[in-house]
């Protein structure tokens, strides 16, 4: 396993996060995929964040990203889903049609904690510290 580092310290902090649009509409195709993920790599920049993979369905998409300790993840999400949004319904006028209302993504949002020993394993190795 490659760990990440900074002055003073060594992590590796791999999330999964969906995002899903709002009633969730089918409005999500390769080109405003594209324009999404770029808007997530260049805002992640000045998060400590970047992207490891992304995918997409029409109402969802699916992003593996890794972050630094120092990473405010529900400031990034919220500013992300804010700017992607307001740029998404400028670029994209056909986005409109399906999504009348001022919001592209549902307010929610899933944020999973990736990679490492499954929790059952660390809690073992945790209660066996200090047995010879």
């Amino acid at each position: 396993m490659e760990l990440d580092n900074n002055n003073h310290s060594v992590f590796s902090l791999y999330y999964h996060l969906v995002l899903v649009v709002k009633y969730r509409r089918p409005v999500i195709d390769d080109t405003i995929s594209d324009y999404a993920k770029d808007m997530f790599v260049r805002l992640g920049k000045n998060y400590n964040i970047s992207l490891v993979e992304w995918n997409h369905d029409m109402d969802h998409v699916h992003i593996l990203f890794k972050a630094h300790p120092n990473s405010e993840l529900s400031k990034f999400i919220n500013a992300y889903k804010s700017a992607s949004y307001r740029l998404i319904k400028k670029h994209f006028p056909q986005v409109k049609r399906k999504l009348w209302k001022e919001y592209f993504w549902s307010r929610s949002f899933c944020l999973l904690t990736t990679g490492g020993a499954p929790i059952e394993v660390i809690k073992k190795y945790i209660e066996n510290q200090g047995m010879k």
